[in-house]
Parts: C-alpha cells; sequence; structure tokens
C-alpha cells in the first residue's frame, strides 16, 4: 500500500510565494519518478513538473522558471517550491508517484502515467 499525502496549500497573492509537500509512505522503493500535476475548475488536468529518482527534472512551459521541484534524500518527500505565483496557477495540485519505465524517456510533466496519486491541495491566487 502506498499513500501521497500533499500540504502546504492556500490562498497566496498574485506574485507571491507557496511551498508544496508531498510525502509518500508505504512501498516508497518502487518510485522511479515522482511529480505535480494540477487542475483547475473547467480545464484539463495539467502535468506541472516530475522529478526522477536521478535527480532529473522535467516542467512544463507554463511554470518553468518560476517553479521549483525538488525530493530529500530519502526520495519519498517531494516539494513544489511556487514562485511569482500568477492568477492561473490556481488549481487543485495533486502529487503523483511511479511511472512505467517505459514511459519516462523522454522525461515529461506526468498526469495519467501515475501509477499513486494523493488527494491534492488547493491552491488559490488573489490579485
Amino acid at each position: 500500500q502506498v499513500k501521497l499525502l500533499e500540504s502546504g496549500g492556500g490562498s497566496v497573492q498574485s506574485g507571491g510565494s507557496l511551498r508544496l509537500s508531498c510525502v509518500a509512505s508505504g512501498h516508497t522503493s518502487e518510485f522511479n519518478t515522482m511529480g505535480w500535476y494540477r487542475q483547475a475548475p473547467g480545464k484539463s488536468r495539467l502535468g506541472v513538473a516530475t522529478i526522477a529518482a536521478d535527480g532529473r527534472t522535467k516542467y512544463t512551459p507554463y511554470v518553468k522558471d518560476r517553479f521549483t521541484i525538488s525530493q530529500n534524500n530519502e526520495k519519498n518527500i517531494i516539494y513544489l517550491q511556487m514562485n511569482n505565483v500568477k492568477p492561473e496557477d490556481a488549481a487543485i495540485y495533486y502529487c503523483g508517484a511511479g511511472v512505467p519505465a517505459y514511459l519516462m524517456e523522454p522525461l515529461r510533466p506526468y498526469v495519467a502515467e501515475y501509477e499513486y496519486r494523493g488527494q491534492g491541495t488547493q491552491v488559490t491566487v488573489s490579485a
């Protein structure tokens, strides 16, 4: 059994910063990839950022140079540092873990590929 628990969501002013965390518990040694995706009301899910076990990262162009994904040494916690947040970043942010190896190359922001998913954390952006 694997569980992912997100935290850190909340309300932030446009231009501000927020840091999301995702803690994975259970058989975390199975993971080769973890990441974040989001869904805003009325919009499709969007892969935001991915980090592979070897430290490689990939971002959607919408957040590149503003958001940073990172992981702890044990690779069971990932973070999403969100800087210069924009109103269009408002969404529920979900943590995902575990991508089939044959889908990992080229590395990209994932959504449907994750084997495990969290319940999400809400990010609200005020102008």
